[in-house]
């Protein structure tokens, strides 16, 4: 049975709009937990498929994919750019402009 938090973090992956990402922290935060950033990872990797979540616009709070190379990194950062997200040469989004805030 899915926890409150679960519920209210799976609602909030939800809503990351197309072009935007948010970071594990934010998703966190809005689903009533700040310190939950790790659980927000776990629930991403755990329930991606089955829940049919957009979890490619999840970052790490550095603007940065956290997936290894030959792991899920190309295929997160491919999403993201066909989506319109810009990564600098540092490999990084510029999360003032691409950081989704909801209203």
């Amino acid at each position: 049975m899915a926890t409150d938090f679960t519920r209210r973090a799976l609602d909030v992956i939800r809503a990351v709009p197309r072009g935007r990402v948010a970071t594990y922290g934010q998703i966190a935060d809005l689903a009533g937990n700040p310190r939950a950033a790790r659980q927000v990872v776990r629930l991403l990797h755990s329930s991606s498929q089955t829940e049919g979540l957009p979890w490619h616009r999840v970052v790490n709070g550095r603007g940065t994919v956290s997936l290894p190379r030959g792991r899920g990194y190309e295929e997160q950062r491919a999403m993201l750019a066909a989506e319109g997200v810009v990564f600098d040469e540092r490999d990084r989004i510029d999360l003032k402009r691409f950081r989704w805030n909801p209203a």
